[in-house]
C-alpha cells in the first residue's frame, strides 16, 4: 500500500485564520494527508478520528514530537496511555463526581455567574469575551482546582500561554520562553497552597490529589492542574461565546431555545459547530493502514475533531451551519476513548444550565453589535464578541 499523499502548501497561518474550507476540501478529496507545516498526517473524516482515539494500542497519546511536554515542562496525563494515564486521571476523579458537580460546583457556578452578570452595563455595547466569558470561566476553574487565590486575569493568561505553547507546532522559541515564565508562577502558587488544602480538605482537584490515600507524585499533581488550566478555561469560555454567536445569528433558533428552555441542545450544537479543542496528535506504534494508505510506525497522525464534527456522512450538507434544530447525532468535540474530556459535564452545566438562561433573562433583547473575530488552529473560538445588552 502507498503512503498517504503529502502537501506542502497548507500553512499554520491559514489553519489558524480559518481552517474549515480546508477541512471540507480534504474530507472530499484527501481525507488522509501528510501536511508538512504541522509534521503530521491529518485525518479529517469522523470515522477515522473516532477509530484512532478508540485504539490507543495502535495510536498512542505518548507522542514525543508534540510541543505540549515542552510547554508544560511535564509529561502530562494527556500524553500517557493505559494504567499510567488512568491512575493520574482517577486522581482528580472525585472532583468531577456527578454528586459533587450537582451539590457543590453548580451552586458555586450559579453564584459566580450572577455576580459577573451583575457587573454588565445595560444598554451598552460590550465585548463579552473579556467582559464575561473569560473571567467567568477563569473564576469557576479557579474554584474547581482549588486556586481561589489566583486572579481571573492570571488564570486566563496562564491558560492562553499553555495553549499557545502546546499548539506551537512550528517550534518557535518565543512561546516557550513565555510558557517557562508562566510555569514558574504556577509552581510558586501551588506550593503556597499545599498547607491550606492539607489542613482544610475540600472537593477541589488540588485538595483531592494532595489528600489522597495513595497520592500520585507532587510533580504529576502539578502537571494535572496545569492540564486543567490549559484546557479548562478555553472550553467553557469559547463554548459560551460560540453558542451566543450561533443563537444571536439565528433569531428563530434563539426563540426556540427560550420557549423550550433547551439551552443544552444549543450548547451541544455550538461545540459541534466549532469544537473548542480542534485537533489531537497520536503516535503510530506499528505499521498500519487507513483508507488504503500505509501509516508507518513512528508516524504521528493528527485527528481533526473540528472536521469530524462537520462530516457530511453524519451531519449532511449543512454541517457547516449552526443549527440546534438538526437531528441529534453524536459529536467528538470533547473527544472519545480513554481521553474523553474529564471536565465535559462541568462545562455543560456552567454554560448551558447556569449562564445561558441567566444571561437571556437579564438581557432578553441582546443583539450582535459588531464584527466577531475567530482564531485558532489547535484551539478555536471567538476572540471578540461585541453585543448590545438590552
Amino acid at each position: 500500500m502507498p503512503l498517504a499523499p503529502s502537501n506542502e502548501e497548507i500553512t499554520i497561518a491559514e489553519l489558524t485564520r480559518d481552517p474549515y474550507p480546508i477541512y471540507r476540501r480534504l474530507r472530499a478529496e484527501t481525507p488522509v494527508l501528510r501536511v508538512k507545516s504541522v509534521g503530521r498526517t491529518m485525518l479529517t473524516k469522523a470515522a477515522d478520528t473516532r477509530y484512532v482515539k478508540e485504539n490507543p494500542e495502535l495510536y498512542s497519546s505518548d507522542d514525543p514530537n508534540t510541543p505540549m511536554q515542552r510547554a508544560f515542562r511535564a509529561h502530562t496525563l494527556m500524553r500517557k496511555d493505559g494504567e499510567t494515564h488512568r491512575a493520574e486521571r482517577m486522581a482528580m476523579a472525585p472532583t468531577f463526581a456527578p454528586k459533587v458537580i450537582k451539590e457543590h460546583w453548580t451552586p458555586l457556578y450559579q453564584k459566580t455567574a450572577e455576580a459577573y452578570v451583575d457587573r454588565l452595563p445595560r444598554g451598552e455595547v460590550v465585548d463579552l469575551f473579556p467582559a464575561l466569558a473569560a473571567p467567568y470561566a477563569s473564576r469557576g476553574l479557579a474554584y474547581l482546582l482549588g486556586l481561589d487565590e489566583a486572579s481571573d486575569a492570571d488564570m486566563a493568561r496562564w491558560s492562553q500561554v499553555l495553549i499557545d505553547g502546546a499548539g506551537n507546532f512550528g517550534w518557535r522559541e518565543e512561546p516557550f520562553a513565555v510558557s517557562d515564565a508562566a510555569n514558574d508562577e504556577m509552581d510558586a502558587l501551588f506550593e503556597s497552597l499545599n498547607d491550606r488544602h492539607r489542613a482544610e480538605p475540600n472537593p477541589s482537584a488540588l485538595s483531592v490529589m494532595l489528600n489522597a490515600e495513595n497520592p500520585i507524585p507532587k510533580s504529576q499533581v502539578y502537571a494535572n492542574i496545569k492540564i486543567a488550566i490549559g484546557g479548562g478555561i478555553n472550553e467553557p469560555r469559547d463554548a459560551l461565546c460560540t453558542v451566543l454567536y450561533g443563537l444571536l445569528s439565528n433569531p428563530e433558533q434563539l426563540r426556540h431555545a427560550k420557549e423550550s428552555n433547551d439551552w443544552t441542545t444549543a450548547f451541544e450544537e455550538a461545540v459541534r459547530w466549532v469544537a473548542p479543542i480542534q485537533v489531537s496528535s497520536r503516535l503510530v506504534t506499528q505499521d498500519t493502514e487507513i483508507r488504503g494508505f500505509t501509516i508507518p510506525k513512528g508516524d504521528t497522525v493528527m485527528t481533526i475533531q473540528a472536521s469530524a464534527c462537520r462530516d457530511e456522512d453524519i451531519y449532511g450538507e449543512d454541517g457547516e451551519d449552526y443549527n440546534m434544530l438538526r437531528p441529534k447525532a453524536p459529536h467528538q468535540a470533547f473527544g472519545n476513548g480513554p481521553h474523553f474530556c474529564q471536565g465535559t459535564h462541568v462545562a455543560r452545566r456552567a454554560v448551558a444550565e447556569v449562564m445561558l438562561p441567566l444571561l437571556f433573562d437579564r438581557f432578553p433583547q441582546m443583539e450582535l453589535a459588531g464584527d466577531v473575530v475567530w482564531q485558532g488552529f489547535g484551539f478555536r473560538g471567538p476572540i471578540t464578541l461585541p453585543v448590545r445588552l438590552q
